[in-house]
């Protein structure tokens, strides 16, 4: 063997192994599809999303737990909508984080016992998401106008949205990770799901307008990185 072919050959095993312990990095713990139902005058109204939860595995991330995926749009006809925030009110604070356990937590509760986070991906079936679970909801008067945005408080949806209208529910289930990072959908795994920037078109749009959308509806928004989390994280 050559000098250089012996070096190619160590290179592209150093690059194997590099990319191999970031998959390892960055590979979902688990996914889980949040869903929201809502009652209507015509009827039930239904929005779901696909969220990814990466525990740390690395080497820089401090401890923190992350998630990819978007708030949960719901298109109510005649106009309406709600949003599920990727956000927990706590007190006078946005809580980012918590939405990271809604389903860890909502499958503890269904069950009636701890289920750890490596335990799961071998839960099945659709739990509650009830309580303090529940992410802040919001609705657009215009979602193209992000100071239109209004607080919908769970057990008074009609308050905002007018008679007829309440929240049924929300379920978390747990979805297989797929072949990530070539999960592409069908065989491959259900992707992470987007498209939020397509029905709050102000969302790709430079600026502080995912903050101006948290104030318009009474929400802490902190910086502008933080307050488009609530919304989208890549």
């Amino acid at each position: 063997m050559s000098f250089i072919s012996k070096w190619a050959g160590l290179l592209g095993l150093l690059a194997v192994l590099v990319i191999g312990d970031q998959i390892r990095i960055n590979r979902p713990g688990h996914k889980y599809r949040l869903t929201v139902e809502v009652t209507t005058p015509g009827g039930i109204r239904t929005g779901a999303g696909i969220l990814s939860v990466v525990p740390d595995r690395g080497y820089s991330r401090g401890g923190r737990t992350t998630m990819r995926g978007e708030a949960v749009f719901v298109d109510l006809g005649q106009g309406k909508n709600l949003v599920a925030l990727l956000a927990h009110r706590q007190g006078a604070k946005l809580d980012l984080d918590d939405i990271n356990y809604v389903a860890l937590r909502a499958y503890g509760a269904a069950r009636g016992n701890r289920v750890s986070f490596n335990e799961l991906n071998r839960q099945t079936g659709m739990v509650p998401v009830q309580g303090d679970l529940v992410p802040v909801l919001v609705s657009f008067g215009d979602p193209a106008d992000p100071g239109t945005a209004r607080l919908v408080a769970g057990d008074h949806a009609e308050a905002v949205l007018g008679d007829g209208y309440a929240i049924r529910g929300l379920t978390a289930e747990v979805v297989p990770n797929g072949l990530w990072p070539i999960d592409f959908g069908g065989v491959l795994g259900e992707p992470v799901t987007r498209g939020i920037e397509a029905k709050l078109t102000w969302l790709a749009a430079p600026g502080e307008l995912a903050a101006t959308a948290l104030k318009a509806a009474g929400l802490p928004a902190g910086s502008e990185i933080e307050a488009r989390e609530a919304f989208a994280r890549k």
